[in-house]
Parts: structure tokens; sequence; C-alpha cells
């Protein structure tokens, strides 16, 4: 997670036009998601990789970053946490997006009626749009996979109320999903575009 530059200015100018996808997952379910955005601003026609948090570097050749994490408790992992605020100087400078993971269920609001979109939103959040000025967060709802809970988990989820707020499925909205990242490989190709006709004059 600590800054490094690519040697060679072939390769520093093919990789600056990239953006980066980076996750933290769980239980894979946030890491199928960050790879699925890679692909629609591919589909865009944004050069994109999605890698883990822990396994991101030359953060320096990227023009923006995605970045996501599952959140639980309403916090996000600690990897992804700890990549926002040791990258926060370069995150300024770039265009940068960010995701959460996490809501279960059909329903769209909580038990008092605030949309899960709101009410999922990480505590982590209010201190990286002050720190970095993200363009947008989003929530995603997620998946629960017995077969990829830990014992301790399958155990938990055993309780009644437990499986009441912790429902089986894949509750990944995948339109939902692609329509956020061409929005976002718009706005990039749009800045791009605002850059290049400056460099001109």
């Amino acid at each position: 997670m600590v800054l490094r530059t690519r040697r060679g200015t072939v390769e520093r100018e093919e990789i600056q036009m990239s953006v980066l996808v980076a996750y933290a997952s769980k239980h894979g379910a946030t890491m199928e998601i960050a790879e699925r955005i890679a692909e629609n601003l591919r589909e865009a026609g944004q050069d994109a990789d999605a890698r883990p948090v822990q396994a991101a570097d030359d953060l320096g050749d990227y023009k923006g970053f995605v970045v996501g994490s599952a959140a639980y408790m309403g916090r996000w992992l600690k990897d992804a946490a700890a990549f926002v605020r040791e990258n926060q100087d370069l995150l300024t400078q770039r265009p940068v997006w960010l995701f959460s993971s996490g809501p279960l269920g059909t329903e769209m609001t909580d038990a008092k009626g605030v949309d899960l979109h709101t009410a999922a939103e990480p505590r982590e959040l209010a201190e990286f749009r002050a720190a970095i000025h993200p363009r947008e967060h989003r929530v995603f709802f997620g998946v629960l996979d017995p077969d990829r809970l830990s014992f301790t988990e399958r155990s938990l989820r055993k309780l009644p109320a437990a499986r009441a707020i912790l429902p089986e499925g894949d509750f990944r909205d995948w339109n939902e999903i692609q329509e956020w990242a061409y929005g976002i490989a718009k706005e990039l190709a749009q800045t791009q575009a605002r850059h290049e006709e400056q460099n001109s004059r």
C-alpha cells in the first residue's frame, strides 16, 4: 500500500491510463463486485485493474481509483480503511469513487423506514469525504452464502433473531453495478477530454 513508481517512460505512460479498482473482501462477494466494476469499465473504454488493497502497488501510475470494502457492523474492513488513510495524499490528487457491500434481503428500507443505501453507509465515510473528497459513495447489496461462513458465523446465524436479519441469498443488483461503472467511465472520459483540450491551447 506504499506508493511506488514504475521505471521506464513507456510503461509509465501506459499504466497512467488505467483505473485501479481496489477492494477488501471477507468472503469473496465484494471481490466479485470489484471485478465486475473493472470489467464494466473496460467495456466502456477504460483500462482497469481489480486488485485487493493488500496487493495494490505502483499507485502513482493510475489516473483514477474505485475503492470498495465489505461493511460489517457499520464499518469497513480494516485493510480498506488503512488503504485510504495511508494513501490519502495521492487520492486527493485523483478522481476517486467509493463503494460498500453489505445489506442483505429484498427490502429497500430498514425497520425504521430508512433507505438501506443510506442506513448501511460505513462510519468511516464522513472521515473519507473530508479527507479525499470522493466523487461518490455507493452502497451495494451483498451475499450470504452459508458455505462461505466461518464456524462462528454459522453458529451465530442459527439463532432465530440472527436468521431474520441475515437471510441467505445473493442480493447484488448487477444492473445497478454496471450502470454505476459506466457512469464512472463517462466521467473519466469527459475529464480526459477537458485536459486534452486545455493542453492543446
